[in-house]
């Protein structure tokens, strides 16, 4: 536990290399992006809405992510990552199965924002802080749980930390902070928003929320230590690495904004068209073979936003009719398009038990393509790009946050963000971002 402690507290931005403090940055620009670029979904609105009129803003306030409004702290972690999970096309870890970024930036900027910290240099520290400790605490709470939970759940753990560090709490209200965190966070059961999608989502914002609260509960005396996915014996391994090995590193991106599990058929199919050069309209049937939990996905006809990005059939469908799978492939008339819905139903789902031995440290996928001219053909095995062997480029991530935010925010502004972002390794530069992220989107 003192090795956590001392972590938590007692990391600087001087003590991290050039590389982890630019993978943040990286992190953060990616997070800006995904969340301009879902700031108009039903979900997005219906929570921004929801925070404004129901966490009002105290002497500690925050504004909420792209609405401008001011609501307490919770208010702004919770709106703000629901907002950044509404696209499911944030960054993750293959072993959480989950996402830390989606909880710890949100938070880490309402902190940020309520507690005057100016410092980019400490909000990108307090950042770094957040996915080692998040991460860490996902893969705890997967070998000490048996049931398979949403990223909220240790994303709360995360986020009570960083809290903890920018209140500068004790020993003792540190490890209630996290105690609270991990009996308040959300430990919702995945599979059922697989099975079942709604704006439910991965749990993320509910948990950035249950961390600020608990830091600040844990500073008002409210008790909750300890927390046990970091303080049991069976787990002080997964701890013992804190500050060596760098899990930060160890996150993918994605191309597409769909579940992680869909992303091989996608990225299987695409290279197929782009190989042999047909159309979406000259495919008579698709068959996708992958793990059981990306079969699990499905291939119905989606009714929300949601279902169509926890699919695998409709974004790989999609995907094959544009050429391209971006947000506008999931949002809105697109999920009615008539030439998808058609792909859609012809096609096939195939669990292949050898995919299934290599999941979650591998997410394999190869897709069958026949055309109505007779002729097939399927593809290699086939993993998400962007994963941490295969980073996505700088050059491509910066291409996917124009992508998103530019038709959002127009150019303009999005280089506004995007130069505040890269302006974050300096003293006085979180005004900055918070400026160009915080003016109402209309």
């Amino acid at each position: 536990m003192s090795g956590f402690l001392d972590f938590t507290h007692d990391l600087r931005f001087d003590d991290l290399s050039p590389d982890v403090a630019a993978f943040a940055k990286r992190c953060v620009l990616d997070l800006s992006g995904v969340a301009t670029g879902a700031v108009h979904t039903t979900l997005s609105r219906t929570i921004r809405d929801h925070a404004a009129a129901h966490f009002g803003a105290a002497d500690r306030s925050a504004q909420i992510l792209l609405d401008g409004r001011r609501v307490s702290p919770a208010g702004a972690a919770l709106a703000g990552g629901m907002t950044i999970d509404a696209l499911d096309a944030h960054d993750g870890n293959r072993i959480t199965k989950g996402h830390a970024g989606c909880s710890v930036f949100p938070a880490t900027l309402a902190l940020s924002q309520a507690l005057d910290v100016d410092d980019g240099r400490e909000l990108l520290t307090a950042i770094v802080i957040g996915y080692e400790i998040g991460t860490r605490a996902g893969i705890a709470l997967h070998e000490t749980a048996c049931d398979y939970h949403t990223s909220g759940a240790w994303g709360a753990v995360a986020c009570a930390a960083i809290g903890a560090r920018l209140l500068s709490l004790d020993v003792d209200a540190t490890r209630h902070a996290i105690g609270i965190a991990e009996y308040h966070g959300p430990r919702s059961q995945m599979m059922r928003c697989i099975d079942h999608p709604t704006m439910l989502k991965d749990g993320s914002g509910w948990g950035a929320m249950a961390g600020v609260s608990a830091a600040f509960l844990a500073a008002d005396g409210f008790t909750g230590a300890p927390a046990v996915t970091v303080e049991a014996d069976n787990v002080n391994e997964i701890w013992a690495d804190l500050g060596h090995r760098w899990y930060i590193f160890e996150q993918y991106f994605k191309p597409h904004p769909v579940c992680r599990w869909a992303q091989s058929s996608v990225e299987a199919a695409l290279s197929l068209q782009i190989e042999h050069g047909f159309s979406g309209a000259e495919i008579e049937a698709l068959s996708i073979a992958t793990f059981h939990e990306g079969v699990r996905l499905g291939a119905a006809h989606p009714r929300t936003t949601e279902e169509a990005q926890y699919g695998i059939g409709f974004p790989t469908a999609a995907a094959l009719i544009a050429g391209v799978l971006g947000p506008e492939q999931v949002i809105g008339a697109a999920l009615t398009d008539p030439a998808v819905l058609r792909l859609c139903d012809r096609t096939e789902l195939v669990e292949v038990p050898a995919y299934n031995d290599a999941f979650p440290h591998r997410r394999f996928a190869h897709v069958t393509i026949t055309l109505n001219d007779g002729r097939s053909f399927t593809s290699a095995r086939t993993e998400p790009r962007g994963d941490p062997e295969a980073h996505l480029s700088e050059e491509e991530i910066g291409e996917k946050f124009d992508a998103y935010a530019g038709p959002v925010l127009g150019s303009a502004r999005a280089d506004t963000v995007r130069s505040a972002v890269d302006g974050l390794d300096s003293p006085d530069s979180v005004r900055h971002l918070v400026a160009s992220l915080m003016p109402p989107v209309t």
